[in-house]
C-alpha cells in the first residue's frame, strides 16, 4: 500500500518555501531586511518621493516583491504616503534618529562649537560626517554674509569632492583609504575634484597629519571649503569641522580661518575627552 503520509511529509521537506525550515526562515528575514534598506537608500540619494515602481526600477528589483516591501515598510511607519502613488520616508526613522543624534558625546559640544565659529568668523560653519563613499552634513549654521551655499543639512556628495571628505579617510592606512577612494570616486560637476585613488589616499593622509585641508570650487564654482579633523579618542576622524566660504576669499582669510576651524575642532576634542 501507498504511504501517502510518508510522500506528504517528504514533499513537506523539500518544498522550499516551508516554514518549519529555520535556515530558510533565517535567510528570508535577511533578504527583506535587504531590501527594506534599499529602499531606503535609494530614497534618501534621490531626497524626493518615489513610487514603488519607480524604486523597482533604480533598484532592478522584482516590481511584486518592492511592491509588498513598501506596504509592509508603510504598515510599520518606516515610509508615509505622499502624493498619488509616491513614498517617503517615514516618522518612525525621524524618531530613531534623534534618538541616535542625542545620545552622541560630541554633538551638542560640537554645536556649540559650529554657532561660536559662525559668529567669529561670519562665515558659514558645517559639522560633516561620512556614510558609505559619501560625506554627509551633519549640521550648519549660515553665516551672515551674502554668499550661500547650497549645501543644507543632509546633503551628501562623494568624499572626493570635499576637503571634509578626504579628512574622513584620512586616519586610514593608505591601503584602504585607496580601496575606498577607488570605489567611490567620482567626477565633480567642476572637473576639478581629483580622482586618482593613490593620490586622494596620500592627499587625505597629508591632510589629516596636518589638521587641516582646503578645497577651492572641487564640487561648485567659487566654493572653498576649509576643514580640520573633529579626532576620537583612538586618534580615528569620523566628523569634521568646516568653513564654507567664496573662493576668493582663502587667499585673504585662509590662514586666519585655517587657525580658527583647527582651534574650534581642538576645542570640541578636549570637551569631550578626546
Amino acid at each position: 500500500m501507498e504511504d501517502i503520509p510518508k510522500q506528504s511529509s517528504t514533499r513537506r521537506k523539500s518544498d522550499p518555501t516551508h516554514a518549519d525550515d529555520p535556515a530558510l526562515a533565517t535567510r528570508q528575514r535577511q533578504t527583506g531586511l535587504d531590501r527594506a534598506l534599499q529602499v531606503l537608500d535609494i530614497l534618501t540619494e534621490a531626497e524626493e518621493p518615489m513610487s514603488a515602481y519607480r524604486i523597482a526600477s533604480a533598484l532592478k528589483a522584482p516590481t511584486s516583491t518592492i511592491y509588498k516591501i513598501v506596504d509592509e515598510m508603510l504598515q510599520r511607519g518606516l515610509l508615509t504616503r505622499g502624493s498619488g502613488t509616491d513614498v517617503w520616508l517615514g516618522p518612525r526613522l525621524m524618531r530613531y534618529g534623534l534618538v541616535y543624534r542625542m545620545k552622541l558625546d560630541f554633538f551638542s559640544e560640537a554645536r556649540k562649537e559650529m554657532e561660536r565659529l559662525r559668529a567669529e568668523t561670519g562665515e558659514t560653519v558645517q559639522i560633516c560626517g561620512r556614510d558609505e563613499g559619501m560625506m554627509v552634513v551633519l549640521a550648519m549654521s549660515e553665516g551672515a554674509g551674502h554668499f550661500r551655499v547650497s549645501s543644507n543639512v543632509g546633503t551628501r556628495v562623494p568624499l572626493n569632492w570635499t576637503a571634509s571628505g578626504k579628512l574622513l579617510l584620512g586616519h586610514l592606512p593608505e591601503t584602504e583609504a585607496c580601496r575606498l577612494f577607488a570605489n567611490y570616486a567620482q567626477p565633480s560637476p567642476t572637473g576639478r575634484a581629483e580622482t586618482d585613488p593613490d593620490a586622494l589616499a596620500r592627499q587625505a593622509r597629508a591632510d589629516f597629519q596636518a589638521g587641516i585641508s582646503i578645497q577651492r570650487s572641487d564640487s561648485e564654482y567659487s566654493v572653498a571649503c576649509i576643514a580640520a579633523p573633529i579626532r576620537d579618542r583612538d586618534g580615528a576622524c569620523h566628523v569634521t569641522i568646516s568653513v564654507v566660504l567664496s573662493e576668493t576669499q582663502v587667499d585673504t582669510k585662509g590662514a586666519a580661518l585655517s587657525a580658527a576651524v583647527q582651534k574650534a575642532a581642538a576645542s570640541i576634542e578636549a570637551q569631550i575627552g578626546h
